[in-house]
């Protein structure tokens, strides 16, 4: 007979581990960007769809309570989960999702940009094995800290988070900017949806995102099995030098590896001819990903005009080649600093060599 489960007390105890992270790492974002995040908590936590937009003072009171939590928190250590008596470390994901896993739950936890820690506890809806690999569809989220991932790997699986995939998307879709407003609009032809019709957009949104799942499976599957960028390296570039443009340019780099090397979802989107997924992909590139893979968006403007895939595939292998390129560099440069004992200047010998040349530098 199966020992029910006290799921309210485990939400509970993962929802304080997300609010101590949160209160602790608020900081590493720019205002806009709290702001963006704390609505998406807000409509995660009052149930809303992702376009409803609540009052901006119902809002910024709920924002005030939350700044209060976060400070009475921001000294506060990460606790222990307990499941039936048994306590793990917050990080012990493997042995949590064995006693959770027989009653269809997951938890999930890792680290993401600035090595913030991140947390969500939800129930298992479905598992697959894509390409070999597992991959578990969630639910939605019993808990959950600021920031709306779409999936992660976690040991050697991938969680998909259907309920922030949605918001995730939505968010995409709403905050566009220009230059990727016609890719957009492709994308969504082919799913009968425009970009100026909100209603269009709301009914379609599950069918658009139940489709595009498949988007973030291939790109955790690139990630897991694109050995371009030494993984073990690049963990130590990010945990050496977080908060820095080497931190975001090494993560750029990896995503547009993963994506572009064999086993990703771009990959994927060319083997299968997935046009609209296509235009999604390329409406959402963005920021420094933009300026390292800055072939696409020229090949997809004439890829609407000829259906030729080959195109696509061109940009595919140049981008692969550049950014291995650059991460080759970034490898040599990093271990050179680390022999000699100097990685502030590792930091800015990569500034420098890949950085500038692109015309970005950091802000005296």
């Amino acid at each position: 007979m199966k020992t029910m489960i006290a799921v309210e007390e485990i939400a509970r105890q993962v929802l304080r581990n997300c609010s101590v992270s949160d209160a602790k790492y608020a900081g590493n974002y720019s205002v806009c960007g709290l702001a963006m995040r704390l609505r998406d908590l807000y409509k995660w936590e009052k149930e809303l769809e992702p376009w409803v937009e609540e009052e901006s003072t119902v809002l910024l009171e709920w924002i005030g309570r939350k700044e209060e939590e976060w400070d009475s928190l921001v000294d506060s250590d990460l606790e222990k989960i307990t499941i039936q008596g048994v306590s793990y470390r917050p990080f012990d994901v493997e042995m949590i999702n064995e006693r959770l896993e027989p009653h269809g739950l997951c938890y999930g936890a890792g680290f993401v940009h600035g090595l913030k820690p991140t947390f969500f506890f939800a129930p298992l809806e479905e598992k697959k094995k894509v390409d070999g690999m597992e991959i578990s569809i969630l639910g939605r989220e019993l808990a959950r800290d600021l920031l709306t991932l779409p999936a992660m790997t976690q040991e050697y699986s991938i969680l998909i988070r259907r309920e922030s995939a949605r918001l995730f998307l939505w968010n995409q879709i709403f905050f566009i900017k220009n230059s990727g407003r016609e890719a957009l609009r492709f994308a969504l032809k082919g799913y009968g949806a425009d970009d100026l019709d909100p209603a269009s957009l709301q009914r379609n949104l599950n069918r658009i995102c139940r489709d595009e799942l498949e988007t973030y499976i291939f790109h955790e599957l690139g990630e897991i099995r694109e050995t371009a960028f030494d993984r073990e390296v690049w963990r130590e570039i990010v945990s050496q030098l977080p908060h820095t443009l080497v931190e975001i340019l090494v993560r750029s780099l990896k995503d547009i590896l993963a994506d572009t090397g064999k086993h990703g979802c771009l990959s994927h989107i060319i083997r299968q001819r997935k046009t609209s997924s296509l235009a999604f992909y390329t409406a959402f590139l963005d920021g420094l990903k933009k300026e390292l893979f800055h072939e696409l968006p020229a090949a997809f403007k004439r890829f609407t005009e000829s259906e030729d895939w080959s195109l696509i595939e061109e940009a595919s292998v140049s981008g692969y080649c550049r950014a291995k390129k650059h991460a080759d560099t970034v490898i040599s440069l990093f271990l050179e600093g680390k022999e000699r004992s100097d990685l502030k200047k590792a930091e800015k010998e990569i500034e420098m060599q890949v950085l500038r040349p692109l015309g970005i530098k950091r802000e005296i």
